[in-house]
Parts: structure tokens; C-alpha cells; sequence
């Protein structure tokens, strides 16, 4: 968690775009993350459904208010294979439900973790089930002014977490349905490593509707858990910035870090530290 002497530390602290996910800080309850954020003069903060389900949506609402603090994106819904690693999930119920707390904190991105293999192990009809499930979902959504954005995970996560992963998948099945209903969503640890991503940031275009940075460290500490603050991995997080900023996205940028030194650090530190690279390491 040290940071690398570098020019970073005199870097201007441009934080206009900068959201934190709430995932970044674990150990902070959702009011506590809003807290924080406006502490430290952060407008954003990327939510949670099961933080946001802790106090209630009412509550959340007013605690955003009273400190000046917009929802970027909320996470997440999907699983349309009915493959979830991360405990039951009932379908059509929960994604609905997860719309709908979306629209009451006044956000229009719906984060979608699509869902992994089946049981059946047939990967072709996994993605069909994605397809479909998409498009049930799709104008319940429009109903209540909330954005879908499919989400392409790393390949090691398509087995449990989505068969949806590289950017071109994610295009392809966002462009079946409008682009005011169904976006797509750029995670830098997802994608980083696609000889494609550039080519397909460009067919993405206006569909680019959410934007997530971390670094990728060397050696991965874990699959799921080994995310790094920008500027501790390999990721050239600035050219990734410029290409979806070429698109015309001009959205908040979330810091999404899943690890658990992060987690077990401080959180006020984790943003100082990540106030202090994101100019410098982040924004193109």
C-alpha cells in the first residue's frame, strides 16, 4: 500500500470525474462510503444493492442528498444463466428489484454480471440464456429510465461469473437492442489484455455507458481478489481512458478494487492514495 516515489505526488488532484465504488472501501458502510466521499471532495460513489439494502432505500436517498453525492453506477444484476457464485439468486424477481432501486437512488446504470456456465455445461446455450434474459428484462428497465450495462468479465471468470468476456461479445449483444436500453460497461482488469479492445472501444461508441479502472498486479494474488490501486500493475490505464473518451463518454470513472490489503488499509488512506494517481495515472 506504500506509494512509489514519483512524479504522482505533485500531480494535480483532478477529481471532477472520480468515483469510488464502494467495493474499494469493504469495511465502510454505504453511509460511511458517502461520508468519505464527500470528505474528501469526491461527487460519486459507485453503490452496492446489498450495502443499499442494509438501511434502506429512503435512507441511502437522503444521505445522498445531505452530502452532495451522485450515484455513478449500481451493481449489480444479471445472471442469466442462473449460475451465481455469490449465493441464491431468483431471476427475474431479483433483477427487477435491482431496477428498481436503481431508479429510486437516482441512478441510470445498472451494472450486469451475465452469468456463467450451466449445469449442462453447454456454453453456446449459456449465451443464448444471456440473449434472452436481456431481452425480458430490457423494457422493464425502459419503464423506469434505467440503462443496462453488460459487463465482459476475464475469461477465467466464465465459468462462474459470465460467459460474456471481451469487449467485441459485450458490442454484439448490446447492439441488438437500442442504445438508451442496453450499454456496455468498460472494467480495465476485464479487458486490459485484448489485442482487440481498441478496435472494439470504437465500435462500442455512444454505447459506452460506464467506465472502471484498477491496475492488474504482478503476480495475481488471486482470481477474483487481486486488483490494484492504479500505478501497482501493468495496466497503461491512461491509453484505455483516451479510447473510451474518443468515444464521447464523459461519465464519472470508478475506482473499483476488489482485495483484501486494500480492504484491511484504512479507507481514508486507500482514497487519499487513489486521489493522488488519478490524474497521473488514470485520466488520459
Amino acid at each position: 500500500m506504500d506509494i512509489h516515489p514519483s512524479t504522482e505526488e505533485d500531480a494535480p488532484m483532478d477529481t471532477d470525474r472520480l468515483s469510488i465504488n464502494q467495493i474499494t472501501v469493504k469495511s465502510w458502510t454505504f453511509e460511511e462510503t458517502v461520508r468519505g466521499c464527500a470528505r474528501h471532495g469526491i461527487r460519486y460513489v459507485g453503490a452496492w444493492l446489498d450495502r443499499v439494502a442494509e438501511i434502506g432505500v429512503e435512507k441511502a436517498v437522503k444521505i445522498l442528498g445531505d452530502h452532495g453525492v451522485a450515484v455513478s453506477s449500481v451493481c449489480r444484476a444479471g445472471f442469466f444463466t442462473d449460475n451465481s457464485p455469490d449465493g441464491p439468486w431468483s431471476g427475474r424477481a431479483d433483477n427487477e428489484r435491482a431496477i428498481d432501486m436503481t431508479a429510486q437512488l437516482g441512478a441510470d446504470v445498472l451494472y450486469l454480471v451475465c452469468g456463467g456456465v450451466a449445469a449442462d455445461r453447454d456454453l453456446p446455450a449459456a449465451r443464448d440464456a444471456v440473449r434472452d434474459g436481456l431481452a425480458e428484462l430490457v423494457p422493464y428497465a425502459v419503464e423506469r429510465g434505467v440503462r443496462l450495462a453488460v459487463e465482459p468479465l476475464h475469461p477465467m471468470m466464465c465459468a462462474e461469473r459470465s460467459v460474456i468476456v471481451t469487449m467485441a461479445q459485450a458490442v454484439e449483444l448490446a447492439a441488438q437492442f437500442r442504445p438508451d436500453e442496453v450499454g456496455v460497461a468498460v472494467d480495465t482488469y476485464n479487458v486490459w489484455w485484448d489485442p482487440r479492445l481498441a478496435e472494439d472501444i470504437r465500435r462500442a461508441g455512444d454505447r459506452i455507458i460506464g467506465y472502471q479502472v484498477c491496475d492488474w498486479l504482478v503476480p495475481q494474488p488471486h482470481p477474483v481478489f487481486g486488483r490494484g490501486v492504479p500505478g501497482d500493475g501493468v495496466i497503461d490505464l491512461r491509453s484505455i481512458t483516451r479510447a473510451v473518451d474518443a468515444t464521447g463518454y464523459r461519465g464519472p470513472i470508478e475506482v473499483e478494487i476488489f482485495n483484501e490489503k486494500v480492504w484491511s488499509s484504512p479507507p481514508d488512506e486507500v482514497i487519499r492514495m487513489i486521489k493522488k494517481r488519478f490524474a497521473a495515472r488514470v485520466l488520459g
